[in-house]
């Protein structure tokens, strides 16, 4: 890979870093598909626990490649299949955060927004700008936006193609935490090997009951977590966790 960078720990976390500097991180095909295999290749390796996706100090990703896209038919594009890369990170069971520093424009927003949870720098600039070169998001932005923020908030900026500022994108919904522009990567990491140290087998469940739950009826996602919360009654991270409380130790979890 080299527009994708891969770093594994040994304490369960990985990190993939998006590397094109000299165009802010642009998301061609080759970067969306060797970051489709690094999220794939991670999520079936057992000694992961959780993922950590950034760019660098200057964008996390400003868009799509304008010139692999400038003379493209419809047909082309449908044939390009740009969707199926996004799917590794879609159903990825492994929690995922996004470290965003500079730029999540048009198809870098949508990769944020496809992560669990998003640290971005106070000088972080978010947006949907497409309208402003005749087209529309097209790797969920109308979607993935509209149900972060709600339907008003999601129309200002997908009708105007504004971009907001980190504050605004914490006011919003759309981002978890706003650090220090230095402090952006380090924050994720820290918050990355937290997670890692869960039990592996709640976060699991937890990730794919909130992932399952937000598209379906109160009622059935209530089934859902009711159902996930009683399975785990039957790990052994389970009986570790509440012994270890009761007995004032740390839990050794192993996701069994």
């Amino acid at each position: 890979m080299k527009d994708i960078i891969l770093t594994r720990q040994d304490n369960g976390v990985s990190i993939v870093q998006l590397n094109r500097p000299e165009v802010l991180n642009a998301l061609n095909l080759n970067v969306r598909q060797e970051l489709a295999e690094a999220i794939s290749e991670l999520n079936s390796d057992k000694s992961v626990r959780c993922i950590v996706i950034t760019g660098n100090e200057k964008a996390f990703a400003a868009g799509a490649d304008i010139k692999q896209m400038v003379e493209t038919g419809a047909v082309e594009m449908m044939l390009r299949n740009m969707h199926h890369y996004w799917k590794s990170l879609q159903e990825c069971t492994k929690p995922i955060i996004a470290a965003v520093n500079g730029f999540a424009l048009g198809g870098g927003c949508e990769l944020a927004m496809l992560a669990d949870i998003i640290i971005a720098g106070k000088e972080a600039k978010f947006g949907q700008p497409e309208v402003k070169v005749g087209i529309m998001p097209g790797s969920g932005g109308t979607q993935r936006l509209t149900r972060a923020v709600g339907k008003y908030k999601a129309m200002y900026m997908l009708l105007t193609g504004d971009i907001i500022s980190a504050d605004d994108a914490f006011n919003m919904g759309l981002v978890s935490k706003v650090v220090e522009d230095g402090a952006v990567f380090e924050t994720a990491l820290k918050i990355a090997v937290k997670i890692a140290s869960m039990p592996p087998l709640a976060v699991l469940q937890i990730k794919e009951v909130v992932s399952a739950g937000q598209d379906i009826p109160l009622e059935s996602a209530l089934m859902l977590e009711r159902k996930a919360f009683q399975l785990l009654f039957d790990s052994e991270d389970q009986k570790e966790g509440m012994r270890a409380f009761i007995e004032k130790r740390k839990a050794e979890f192993k996701g069994k």
